[in-house]
């Protein structure tokens, strides 16, 4: 990636909507060069997806949890198991593998806690080699972004 393709990432990641002229017009480029440009890093996988943020209670989504689940075993079949069940999972938003005492770390969003137990009891802890589950609530979001830090951008 060169300067351009980085002014023009840090454009979309800002406002994916934006328009391809616009953002030519802003990089001082022609619409051709930041479309083709564009076509590449999406052909890349560089730029997975483009998206609209949503404002989590304004839609009745109140609760953000933190999950920790810790497997009894690391076998060959468990932990990829677990991973394909929860990517059918909508309320988890993130799933990470972890180095250290858990082995995955969960984001879920949900409307209520009546919604996360019922996702506790009916799905997370029937998941084969589902060890032990512990979750923290998040009283608020202080800061939530998706932007990354790119390579020459200034912090």
């Amino acid at each position: 990636m060169d300067t351009l393709d980085i002014k023009i990432l840090n454009l979309l990641q800002d406002d994916a909507m934006l328009p391809v002229a616009d953002i030519a017009e802003k990089i001082n480029s022609s619409k051709s060069v930041c479309w083709r440009r564009i076509q590449r890093l999406q052909d890349e996988g560089i730029i997975k997806n483009r998206v609209a943020l949503l404002d989590n209670n304004k839609i009745g989504m109140n609760i953000t949890l933190f999950t920790q689940v810790k497997m009894t075993a690391h076998g060959r079949k468990v932990l990829p198991n677990f991973i394909e069940i929860i990517k059918d999972i909508p309320q988890i938003m993130e799933c990470h593998t972890l180095m250290g005492n858990v082995d995955f770390l969960l984001k879920i969003v949900v409307k209520d806690i009546q919604e996360y137990q019922d996702l506790w009891w009916h799905h997370l802890s029937q998941i084969e080699g589902v060890q032990e589950i512990n979750s923290t609530i998040a009283m608020s979001t202080e800061k939530h972004t998706t932007k990354i830090l790119l390579n020459g951008e200034e912090p």
